[in-house]
């Protein structure tokens, strides 16, 4: 009995459950609120969410909708026909990729988007090309389908883009997909449009699906510009999944609602998964998701310039920062800096070995939270959002300033210039 109760314990927990790393960002978030619950005067850098309110015409929509009897019902799995509909005409309107409702599916936040884009395209033993830096999401999304994520790395130097070659000499008979991401987080990385073609191309040519997501696609800067990958490279349509939602663009992460958009049977399968794991997104949120989509993007562009204007600080007092680079983001709102020159050196007590160590010591010493590289599988970096109020903003990065100062024997606060103040 005692070594049956012994294998029986060592299987408690799936294997595929186990093998899961929890999100990196949502732990650093958690941890910054525990430290600010408990009085710490923590600044947060870690969380991938827009500081802003969701527009109160939308909120007004859910506010309606919750008095409506209707709406305290199931909705049809795959979404409310009309914000169906509302997503196809979206997806026209923003990146001019023609779809209809038939091949849009309402899903549970970005997330789940992604999560059933893979349990639909991967069975045991495929493979599938990411690009890293990668949102932490990707690979783990990978891994619970059943596929092997096989990580393609574009550092720095490469402006964070991979190139065609490096996607060639990563490919086997058994590479089912790539997922293809422009704008990036972490990076803030946009690719050309020629980029894109020449990689769209290549996928094509080869017969890979291709997983693109979009959920950034508003949030472009410094004369970037946004292109859609079907679109881009039309032959690509039938083997093309686009991921996007409501979360950044109309600052909405709470309200949970996603879309994948693609071939109708890739989306008939996913919504026969998405049936039995979740059904249908709350019918509020629906609702307030289509008076969104169905908008105008005033909203947007008010919030994008407001990022803009971050964006151009942070950077600014990054580059100012001793041991550390950083290349321009121009996408997103996430900046991902070099922090390799701090690594190595003592700082009070404690030498920081990794970009893992550094932030653990970076919110210990000076109640500042961000995100480190290992997360999104490139090691010597930090993930910083610029989606926090600008004095915020400022005084955390000179927090960081003054702390890796002090580590490399110089100073910071004093030194930066006035436009960074």
């Amino acid at each position: 009995m005692a070594s049956v109760s012994a294998t029986a314990a060592t299987h408690r927990i799936s294997a595929r459950a186990g093998a899961v790393s929890p999100s990196a960002t949502l732990t650093v978030d958690a941890k910054a609120k525990a430290l600010q619950a408990a009085g710490e005067h923590v600044i947060g850098f870690g969380a991938g969410e827009p500081d802003f309110p969701t527009p109160e015409h939308i909120v007004e929509a859910a506010v309606v909708a919750c008095h409506d009897p209707r709406n305290h019902h199931y909705t049809p799995s795959p979404g409310l026909p009309e914000l169906r509909q509302a997503i196809a005409d979206k997806t026209r309107r923003d990146s001019g990729f023609e779809v209809t409702a038939a091949q849009v599916l309402v899903t549970n936040g970005g997330k789940q988007a992604v999560a059933n884009a893979f349990t639909v395209l991967c069975d045991p033993g495929d493979e599938v090309i990411v690009c890293a830096p990668y949102w932490t999401t990707y690979p783990e999304a990978i891994g619970l389908a059943g596929g092997t994520p096989v990580v393609v790395h574009a550092g720095g130097d490469q402006g964070f883009r991979v190139s065609v070659d490096q996607l060639d000499a990563a490919v086997t008979a058994r590479t089912k997909a790539l997922l293809f991401v422009s704008p990036s987080n972490p990076t803030g990385a946009v690719y050309a449009r020629e980029e894109m073609e020449a990689i769209g191309r290549w996928a094509a040519d080869r017969g890979l699906w291709v997983v693109t997501d979009e959920i950034y696609e508003h949030l472009v800067y410094a004369g970037a510009e946004q292109h859609s990958m079907p679109v881009v490279v039309p032959e690509l349509a039938e083997r093309c999944i686009v991921v996007n939602g409501v979360a950044k663009t109309y600052a909405m992460t709470g309200w949970r609602v996603g879309w994948m958009v693609g071939p109708t049977d890739a989306v008939a399968a996913a919504a026969n998964v998405q049936s039995h794991e979740t059904s249908n997104v709350a019918n509020v949120s629906q609702r307030a998701a289509l008076a969104a989509v169905s908008g105008d993007l005033a909203d947007v562009a008010a919030m994008r310039e407001a990022f803009d204007r971050r964006r151009k600080t942070m950077l600014e007092m990054v580059r100012a920062i001793p041991g550390v680079t950083c290349e321009e983001p121009r996408g997103a709102f996430y900046a991902f800096p070099n922090v390799e020159g701090v690594l190595g050196h003592e700082l009070r007590g404690r030498i920081p070995r990794s970009s893992e160590q550094l932030a653990a010591m970076c919110i210990d010493e000076a109640k500042v939270a961000v995100v480190p590289g290992e997360a999104f599988g490139a090691p010597g970096h930090l993930r910083l959002s610029y989606a926090l109020a600008d004095d915020a903003m400022i005084e955390g990065l000179t927090r960081l300033g003054d702390l890796f100062a002090e580590a490399l024997g110089g100073a910071y606060s004093e030194n930066r210039s006035g436009t960074a103040r």
